[in-house]
């Protein structure tokens, strides 16, 4: 393939991964977003392999890679189930992160690139410096990610004394051998400062996320998008490939645009998040004369009260949560609203934007479950619709349905929006028993005189309502 055919693949796959993100931007344009964005990859792909910056020799191990990487994508596919999306996408991240590091690596051992000036050999040297710094910190952040929200590693916030201190000094020493590396007079003698500031990012990864609690996992899976979203776009800076960074850009900017979006919704900036203790498993001492414990009695339900609630009810407000997803529940909660539907009863889902582990992640279950994208609501859109709904109904939810965050300005999520689902003539809410959400905060949600608690898993307590409602 000539080098004026590559640009041209280049520049038809760049704009199919721009109307990709475009097509993704709606849940009834997904599906065709998504098939953009395959159809320019493969592009992509094709025209790199083909280009003329391959040799003939080197194809067999492409294809190699290619049907090696590919085999273990399409068993992953398979075998991951719909609950474990959050943390395999941390761990696709980490992959990006590791590859911008070899890549920087390997292009700074490599002799065969000549530069006709001392400053590009600088230019170069930087991207090669940067690239690696920012996959490195990708790379071990989405590994402890992974583990959090896998839960191999604890969701409470390890918060080290001095930490904000040992990460300015950790950046004055990335610095200060980075003058090191650009000064080095060999490959030799810019390997040592470049091992050590990989060790540092690598350490400085591990305890950004660390520091992050529970709570803030659904930013940290979007900031570590952005992150390894810059991290493609430094490696394409490192080989001199304009389709890698423009793809690497739109892969960046939009995890960051997503990050702000997450931080809005939860009442948190960006600084905040990085600087951690947000979901420490214990709520914040109360101040002298705040508001008092979560008091009384919860008032326990069975799913044929439950049912008979839904079946004499005008209007029902389901809210979906992470518990739904681990009992994969959400073909259940299809047929009990399309039961509901057919009786008449106008059924809407209220989607809060960090609900589950992930941004979007109980959008992506209902659409599996083929529930209607038009009854399927953002939280601005429906919140102020709860005072009219007979019946609101939590699926595994907590935090996000805290009124806490309204009511007690000591609580640790106050000012977060949530789902008023307390408005509602009566509130459901389902769990398998009264332990906090991923938060750690006490909801008083639970103790409301208009709330019922109807305890067990999700799919067999709501396999019961759907039979009570048919029977």
């Amino acid at each position: 393939m000539s080098s004026s055919l590559s640009t041209m693949a280049y520049i038809g796959a760049t704009i199919l991964f721009i109307l990709s993100l475009g097509g993704l931007s709606n849940p009834e344009t997904a599906r065709r977003g998504n098939l953009f964005g395959m159809i320019g990859m493969a592009i992509a792909v094709l025209a790199t392999v083909l280009g003329p910056r391959v040799t003939g020799a080197g194809i067999p191990y492409i294809v190699l890679a290619l049907v090696v990487g590919g085999s273990i994508g399409m068993f992953a596919a398979k075998k991951v189930q719909m609950t474990q999306m959050p943390e395999l996408v941390a761990l696709m991240h980490s992959l990006v992160g590791l590859a911008a590091c070899l890549v920087g690596f390997a292009s700074y051992v490599d002799t065969s690139t000549v530069f006709p000036t001392p400053a590009e050999k600088t230019i170069h040297e930087v991207e090669i410096y940067v690239g690696i710094l920012i996959g490195a910190v990708t790379f071990s952040g989405s590994i402890i990610a992974f583990g959090k929200l896998s839960g191999k590693i604890g969701g409470k916030p390890l918060l080290l004394p001095a930490r904000h201190w040992l990460n300015l000094t950790a950046l004055l020493v990335v610095i200060g051998f980075g003058r090191e590396f650009l000064a080095a007079h060999d490959i030799a003698a810019g390997m040592t400062p470049l091992l050590v500031m990989t060790v540092i990012a690598l350490l400085f990864g591990i305890h950004m996320v660390m520091a992050i609690g529970g709570a803030d996992m659904p930013v940290v899976v979007s900031m570590l998008n952005s992150y390894s979203g810059w991290a493609a776009a430094a490696t394409g800076f490192m080989l001199s490939n304009d389709l890698l960074i423009v793809t690497g850009a739109l892969v960046g900017s939009s995890g960051a645009i997503l990050s702000y979006i997450m931080c809005r919704a939860m009442n948190r900036n960006f600084i905040s998040v990085i600087a951690g203790g947000f979901g420490g498993g214990a709520p914040a001492p109360k101040a002298a004369g705040g508001p008092a414990e979560p008091q009384g009695e919860v008032q326990p339900v069975s799913a044929a009260e439950t049912a008979e609630l839904l079946r004499e009810a005008k209007s029902v407000i389901i809210v979906p949560g992470y518990g739904m997803a681990v009992a994969q529940a959400q073909h259940t909660v299809f047929e009990i609203t399309k039961h509901l539907r057919e009786k008449g009863v106008n059924v809407r889902f209220a989607i809060h934007p960090v609900a589950g582990r992930m941004p979007g992640h109980m959008n992506v279950l209902l659409a599996e479950a083929k529930v209607p994208y038009d009854i399927v609501m953002e939280m601005d859109e429906i919140n102020a619709d709860f005072p009219d709904a007979d019946v609101s109904m939590v699926i595994g939810a907590n935090d996000i349905v805290n009124p806490a965050a309204e009511d007690d300005p000591t609580s640790p999520i106050a000012g977060m929006p949530v789902l008023q689902v307390w408005k509602a003539k009566t509130s459901i809410v389902m769990k398998r028993s009264m332990a906090s959400g991923y938060a750690g905060v006490d909801n008083p949600l639970f103790y409301k005189e208009n709330n019922r608690m109807l305890f067990g898993d999700a799919k067999k307590m709501l396999d019961e309502v759907l039979g009570a409602l048919k029977g």
